[in-house]
C-alpha cells in the first residue's frame, strides 16, 4: 500500500476533482478520503447527482483550473474514465491518463509528468481508486532529460516553448 503523502503545510496548492454522473458516487469517497488525509479539495461538480448531466461541464473547468495552476493536480472521474480523459487532454498543458494500475500511476508523474489522472466510476471501486490517487499524489517528476525532451516535443504540439523545469 502507498503511504498516505500529506500537502506541505507550506503548500497553497489544492487537489481538484470532477465527475459526472457516471463517477459521482466515486468522487464524493475521495474527496472524503482525500479531507481525511488533509489535502485540501476544490470541487468542480457536479454537485449532486444529476442522471444525464456531460462530463466536459465539470471536466473541462477542472482541466483548466490544472493548466493554471489552481490546483496542484486534478482527478476527474466519469462512467469509464475515457471521455473524461479525452476531454481533459483538450487542454493545452494537461498531462491526463485513464489509470487502472498503481505503476502507470506512480510511472506517469515520474516520466510523463501528469498532473490529472482520470478514473472510471463503472470500472474501478473504492479501494482500488483510493490507491491510484495516493499513488499519483505521491509520485514526483523524474525532471530526467530524456523526459524533458520529450514533454518539450509534446509542447511544441500545443504551440508552447518547453522551459526546463516541465511543471514545476
Amino acid at each position: 500500500m502507498t503511504d498516505i503523502v500529506a500537502p506541505s503545510p507550506n503548500s497553497p496548492k489544492a487537489i481538484g476533482i470532477a465527475a459526472d454522473h457516471g463517477g459521482y458516487k466515486l468522487k464524493e469517497q475521495l474527496a472524503v478520503k482525500l479531507r481525511e488525509a488533509g489535502y485540501k479539495v476544490v470541487d468542480f461538480g457536479s454537485h449532486k447527482l444529476v442522471a444525464g448531466d456531460d462530463y466536459p461541464d465539470f471536466v473541462i473547468p477542472l482541466a483548466r483550473a490544472v493548466a493554471q495552476g489552481i490546483v496542484a493536480r486534478g482527478i476527474a472521474i466519469c462512467g469509464s474514465g475515457v471521455g473524461a480523459c479525452v476531454a481533459a487532454n483538450k487542454i493545452p498543458r494537461v498531462r491526463a491518463c485513464l489509470l487502472n494500475d498503481t505503476f502507470s500511476a506512480r510511472q506517469g508523474v515520474e516520466d510523463d509528468d501528469l498532473n490529472m489522472i482520470c478514473l472510471g466510476g463503472r470500472v474501478v471501486g473504492q479501494s482500488l481508486a483510493w490507491e491510484l490517487v495516493k499513488t499519483f499524489l505521491a509520485a514526483e517528476f523524474s525532471g530526467a532529460e530524456r523526459h524533458l525532451r520529450r514533454l518539450g516535443k509534446v509542447a511544441e504540439l500545443e504551440g508552447q516553448t518547453a522551459i526546463t523545469g516541465w511543471g514545476k
